[in-house]
């Protein structure tokens, strides 16, 4: 009977008869074995002083030393001095090349990384896997395409091995350049995919907003019986929160408490993202709570998802909790930060953030504080205060910034100081849907129907169409779309009638037809037949006719809800004792005992 064991060769050993003998380390692999020690350790002094120590002996220009110091630097996130090795010392192998390239790329210097790129292609150095696994994510993070086909065309004429970690390589790169074609091909040319690949491609999907097909592929990945792990079920959520469909959201946190997956922060932080995202901000909290282990990404999601749903104080009272945990708050933080102030009108507070204490913890202010600041300004009426921001800010602005005080002196009634701002819109971008749409409406509102009239040629000169308004709901596993005096739906008549009732029962609570909303020139009888089939009424009386008792109504608009909807939601709340949550383009609303949670500010 054999019973003699395969051992596997290693540069460390050597075999003799049926035995191993260690054979004892070389000078030069014991010293470098030191800085890898260190960095293994997170020693970053004691690592410093084992690269004086290897210069000072010579041995940094064994290739094997040189390798394990510029590893060492990468660990610690130390890119300059990693650099440093990397060019001053003579000799170069793949290895020294990977680690460089991987840790440009991990810490964001993808200029260096491509300088690094094209030496490594200027030299007869063969790449391994881990060098196109490597490069692939340089493409991605640069979203350069061209570059991703000329090495995706490499890795086809070589003799590398095309194996899971590649491939999933490839799928990602061509996901975040866009090309999900592209990333599809080469899923399906796999003959062997495992749950890694399973999840870029639906990465890739979910990436380029495909989410519906994302979610199908994970469908089809169980009938493959692969199972779904932790960045699988994360990559699901957000698919999920794109739709806005908390049903299918709740069924998949079964399945994640099912497979264990419950404690893995990046579930976690993909649950309070689609939970806060699909307007069950309770739910989100309840994650949150009750999570073992937290990172930033998890406190920035629910401080941006309390700020997204008009809970300010909510959002600050938790980013105070951040500061005392220890936690640094960074770029995305204080966006919901800024969005708490602005909810909450704390203009001292905001500016103080922006000015001081943002640069005191290294946060550089960008586009999205800045916006956020203006809203703050513009929601306190300093009008004025906001456009000198906006024309002195260091940062190269955006339609959207200016559209927020725009909109603004819509909500303040200054419609002089409304049209000047929106010429001024309409020279940075003449397609810009929105602002044709607020101009109007303040022309509309000034009973100005000329300038009606000459918004909407405009608009027709330069070819500029209007995005329907559209509500939908969730109701038993079906989604119900509506649109402006829809006729479509086979329960029509019964929700025009509900329609006619709420807005009857609710005139002796204080609705009056805000009229001013209709931007037609016609007898006030018929604005109010306008009014009162809208999109979001539609909705939300379907779902008192159908939704679970005491259940809230949730309806998500894709345009911003109109003013006289806001007020009757407002009062229909109170009315039939229910809350109504509608989610349309800008925000959360929450509508319960006649209040909302914007303060009738959005």
């Amino acid at each position: 009977m054999n019973t003699s064991k395969s051992i596997t060769k290693d540069p460390g050993m050597v075999t003799k008869d049926s035995g191993a003998v260690k054979k004892k380390p070389s000078q030069k692999k014991m010293r470098a074995l030191k800085p890898a020690a260190c960095s293994d350790g997170g020693k970053a002094l004691e690592g410093r002083q084992c690269h004086g120590y290897v210069v000072k002996s010579g041995l940094v220009f064994h290739q094997y030393v040189k390798n394990a110091l510029i590893n060492m630097y990468s660990k610690f996130s130390d890119v300059k001095g990693a650099m440093r090795v990397f060019s001053l010392v003579p000799g170069y192998d793949v290895y020294s090349y990977n680690v460089v390239l991987n840790g440009l790329v991990q810490q964001g210097f993808l200029n260096e990384a491509i300088q690094v790129l094209e030496r490594l292609m200027g030299e007869s150095v063969e790449w391994d896997s881990v060098t196109y696994v490597t490069v692939f994510g340089l493409c991605a993070c640069l979203k350069d395409l061209k570059l991703g086909l000329q090495v995706h065309c490499r890795i086809l004429t070589s003799d590398a091995e095309l194996d899971v970690f590649v491939n999933s390589a490839i799928i990602n790169m061509y996901g975040k350049c866009g090309k999900v074609i592209n990333a599809r091909k080469t899923f399906d040319w796999l003959q062997v995919k495992n749950v890694v690949v399973w999840t870029g491609i639906m990465a890739a999907y979910f990436q380029n907003g495909c989410f519906e097909e994302a979610l199908n592929l994970f469908s089809e990945m169980k009938i493959n019986d692969v199972s779904p792990n932790g960045f699988t079920f994360a990559v699901m959520l957000n698919s999920t929160a794109g739709l806005f469909a908390l049903r299918h959201g709740n069924v998949l946190y079964g399945e994640i408490v099912q497979s264990g997956f419950k404690d893995h922060v990046i579930v976690g932080n993909a649950l309070i993202n689609m939970y806060a995202k699909c307007g069950d901000i309770e739910a989100a909290s309840k994650v949150f709570l009750d999570m073992m282990y937290r990172d930033c990404i998890t406190w920035n999601a629910m401080i941006c998802g309390f700020s997204h749903h008009g809970l300010g104080k909510e959002a600050m009272a938790l980013f105070h909790d951040l500061l005392a945990a220890g936690e640094c708050p960074n770029y995305v933080t204080f966006v919901g930060v800024l969005s708490a102030c602005s909810h909450l009108g704390l203009v001292k507070e905001g500016l103080y953030y922006l000015n001081q204490f943002m640069r005191q913890v290294g946060v550089e202010p960008g586009l999205e504080h800045y916006t956020c600041v203006v809203g703050l300004l513009s929601k306190a009426g300093l009008l004025d205060e906001a456009e000198e921001l906006l024309r002195s800010i260091p940062v190269e602005l955006d339609v959207i910034a200016w559209r927020t005080l725009l909109s603004a002196c819509h909500v303040h009634r200054n419609y002089g100081f409304g049209r000047r701002i929106a010429e001024f819109v309409l020279e940075m971008d003449p397609n810009d849907v929105g602002t044709y749409t607020l101009l109007s409406n303040i022309y509309a509102k000034a009973k100005r129907w000329d300038g009606v009239v000459k918004i909407r040629k405009l608009m027709r000169e330069r070819n500029i169409k209007k995005e329907p308004g559209v509500s939908w709901i969730d109701i038993r596993n079906v989604t119900h779309v509506f649109v402006s005096d829809d006729c479509q739906h086979p329960e029509s008549t019964q929700i025009y009638e509900k329609v006619k009732e709420l807005l009857a029962r609710i005139k002796p609570l204080g609705y009056i037809p805000d009229v001013t909303a209709v931007l037609h020139d016609v007898e006030e009888e018929q604005k109010e037949d306008y009014l009162s089939y809208h999109s979001e009424k539609l909705a939300i009386a379907y779902g008192l006719m159908h939704a679970p008792l005491e259940a809230p109504i949730r309806v998500f608009k894709n345009l911003r809800m109109c003013e006289d909807c806001h007020s009757a939601a407002k009062l229909i709340s109170k009315l039939t004792n229910s809350m109504i949550i509608v989610r349309d383009a800008n925000r959360f609303h929450s509508f319960q005992n006649g209040c909302c949670s914007c303060a009738d500010y959005w």
